[in-house]
């Protein structure tokens, strides 16, 4: 058994930048509509607030009901063409898009959009580049990646519309596909051998027991409720931002400094929930700013000042539990099965941002731009009453150790009783034919001398 130093090889390095620009330059086009299509729907023939929420949103439905299958694919056809199928449809989407006159085509030109559904295919594409002891790191950089890409997007969707108006945002995606089959085939290097990753991939064996795990679902509903939200109050704020004297060339600006503020706000945050193991006080605290800045965007925003307050509670509150939730679902997966956990979590991101979009536009179609914001609030409510009776997340971090080749499938039970006894080690999958043993541990109880004994690693490092 081994246990490897975690410094990244020059491999690892070009697979983890290549697809982490991948991934996030996909997700830039995905985003920067957001903050522009309401505005200039009224270009669009036939558009109605909800046909353009549904326009936002749905994208999320093509990726939810597609993310699982081009996953499945990519084990079979291979990772590299099937991610290069993705960016072709998400590029013919953002060209049917680009131009379109009515809010049909655009609404198709998003479906398109969406059906490159290759998430999935691109995290297993990095599991295969990268070894146990950094995907860890590798899977946070990605995470990163599409954080700086949302904040991006609500700054140069704007921008680009302003200057070259709807078309032009879409152009710009179509742009931003074609760079990424460039990336793909030369900065990302030759797919190894496709193998299966359990902290990546989705097993079936494991999907009945992660589905009824009450803990898992919270989390589930969670990132559900937060795009759904997300995706609804998009078909208001920029209205709210015009009602208060913020002019459509400006709305960029006003991004680019209610996010910049909302990360310096949300980095202690963060710190709070990891180190000092805050975790669900961090989370309630998120979903109740998030539901007080509905409140106030329903009614109580007063000028320029008052919704720049209420958006930055909003972005604080989004963009700490964008950091968390996951860390949250890693803790609380069971050895070895996280991957069926984060494909479920996935999922569910994305019908919550199709059917945020729909609920947006209904509302404000219905019963006005407030209304939006307040049955927003009414479901943070609800969201945090679901929160309030879970039960804190054990802190707890994953280890992957390779197991020797030549180790007899008949000692890897007495394998997996030694590793349950060492002090700190919670849960333990041992998995034959991967050669893996997936290990959860409590880091401030963990017995690393008697663990690295356990693992014979040779490594001075380990």
């Amino acid at each position: 058994m081994r246990k490897v130093s975690g410094l990244l090889l020059v491999s690892e390095r070009r697979a983890i930048t290549g697809l982490a620009g991948l991934y996030a330059t996909r997700m830039l086009g995905l985003f920067m509509v957001l903050p522009v299509l309401a505005l200039y729907a009224d270009d669009l023939a036939g558009a109605t607030p909800l046909l353009v929420g549904l326009a936002l949103g749905v994208y999320g439905l093509t990726q939810a009901i597609l993310q699982i299958p081009f996953g499945l694919l990519s084990d079979r056809l291979g990772r590299k063409p099937v991610i290069a199928a993705g960016l072709v449809l998400f590029l013919i989407g953002s060209i049917v898009a680009a131009g379109a006159d009515t809010i049909g085509g655009v609404i198709l030109g998003r479906c398109l959009q969406g059906s490159g559904a290759v998430a999935a295919a691109i995290m297993a594409l990095l599991a295969d580049q990268t070894r146990e002891q950094v995907r860890t790191a590798a899977m946070a950089t990605i995470g990163l990646s599409i954080g700086a890409a949302f904040a991006v997007a609500m700054v140069l969707g704007p921008w680009l519309a302003a200057g070259f108006g709807l078309g032009g945002v879409f152009w710009f995606t179509a742009g931003l596909a074609m760079l990424g089959l460039v990336v793909l085939w030369k900065l990302v290097p030759p797919a190894p051998r496709r193998v299966r990753h359990r902290d990546v991939g989705l097993d079936r064996e494991q999907l009945r027991s992660i589905l009824k795990r009450s803990d898992l679902w919270r989390i589930d509903l969670s990132i559900f409720s937060l795009h759904l939200i997300l995706m609804a109050i998009f078909v208001a704020v920029p209205f709210r931002l015009i009602e208060a004297g913020v002019v459509v060339e400006r709305h960029g600006l006003t991004y680019l400094g209610v996010m910049a503020l909302a990360f310096l706000a949300m980095v202690p945050l963060v710190i709070v929930a990891e180190k000092w193991r805050h975790m669900k006080a961090m989370c309630l605290l998120a979903i109740g700013a998030i539901t007080l800045s509905l409140v106030g965007l329903a009614g109580l925003a007063s000028g320029w000042w008052g919704l720049v307050g209420w958006m930055l509670l909003f972005f604080t509150g989004f963009n700490l539990l964008e950091a968390t939730l996951p860390s949250m679902l890693s803790k609380l997966a069971p050895a070895g099965a996280k991957g069926t956990a984060m494909g479920i979590y996935s999922t569910s991101q994305f019908l919550g941002a199709f059917l945020g979009g729909l609920l947006g536009g209904l509302l404000a179609q219905q019963l006005g731009l407030s209304a939006v914001f307040a049955g927003c609030a009414l479901l943070g409510l609800a969201w945090l009453a679901l929160m309030v009776g879970m039960s804190a997340p054990p802190h707890l971090a994953s280890e992957v150790v390779a197991l020797d080749a030549d180790t007899p499938e008949v000692a890897l039970d007495a394998l997996m009783a030694r590793f349950a006894e060492v002090a700190g080690v919670e849960d333990v999958l041992v998995v034959p034919e991967e050669r893996l043993a997936y290990l959860k541990v409590d880091r401030q109880r963990l017995d690393e001398q008697a663990l690295a004994q356990l693992i014979g690693s040779r490594d001075p490092s380990a």
